[in-house]
């Protein structure tokens, strides 16, 4: 007899292929269902004791002046990376501990921590100015800053004119602020990270002059950055807030 065209033989391996089909299957389908472990969230860039804080507005808020484009790097990636810089800097020490301000205050005057000065500084600097600009800005205070701004500048005229001097007259990459020293408004300029709190400063505004601030918007004329910032983009609202 030929077993292998055996009609039973044919049942029954017909039979044990389909069990061994149907058992694929139910594995097949028990392991689709059964959930994968969680994976672990990615570290955020930059993540340490000091956090990028977010845009006051929209990257494109500040158009036509400040473009996107400007902000997208000058927010996303220069300010970024001082953050980032910064927590490396700080990693497993003492200044990990405090305050961005007070890390400023802590290096400011000690030339071995001169990075991790110019990187804390360079952090709080922008986040600063950030909030220094607002959308449809420029005009003129009120109140209290619109009385010393006459007082001790000479009005608005007297304040523009220095603080476009200043800011157009810094060699190179720095700042300029609106400040109160002694009770008296006074303009300041700072080369390079330096900032008025390394010094006992207040700041109640301030400008970038960096090229990176401006350069992709209006190339080498500074000065027309400086003017469309006291024009169209300064936030008296936030200069008052800092002044009380």
């Amino acid at each position: 007899m030929n077993h292998l065209n055996s009609p039973s033989l044919n049942r029954r391996g017909f039979l044990a292929g389909s069990a061994v089909l149907i058992g694929a299957n139910a594995l097949a389908q028990k392991t689709a269902q059964t959930p994968k472990p969680a994976e672990k969230p990615s570290a955020p860039a930059g993540a340490g004791p000091f956090v990028l804080p977010p845009l006051p507005y929209a990257e494109d808020a500040l158009d036509p002046f400040i473009s996107s484009k400007t902000m997208s790097f000058h927010y996303g990636k220069h300010h970024k990376t001082y953050f980032e810089k910064l927590n490396k800097a700080v990693e497993g020490n003492k200044l990990a501990e405090m305050k961005l301000e007070d890390v400023i205050v802590e290096t400011a005057k000690d030339t071995a921590m001169a990075s991790t000065f110019n990187n804390a500084a360079q952090a709080w600097n922008h986040t600063f100015y950030w909030k220094s600009m607002k959308p449809k800005g420029g005009g003129e205070p009120s109140g209290k800053l619109a009385d010393m701004l006459k007082s001790d500048l000479g009005g608005m005229d007297g304040f523009r004119k220095e603080f476009g001097d200043a800011a157009n007259g810094q060699f190179g990459s720095g700042w300029a602020w609106l400040v109160v020293e002694n009770g008296k408004l006074r303009v300041v300029k700072t080369g390079n990270a330096d900032t008025p709190i390394a010094h006992g400063g207040k700041p109640l505004l301030v400008i970038d002059v960096w090229e990176h601030a401006y350069y992709l918007d209006y190339q080498n004329k500074r000065a027309d950055y400086v003017t469309a910032y006291l024009e169209h983009l300064v936030n008296w609202e936030f200069a008052a807030a800092n002044l009380t």
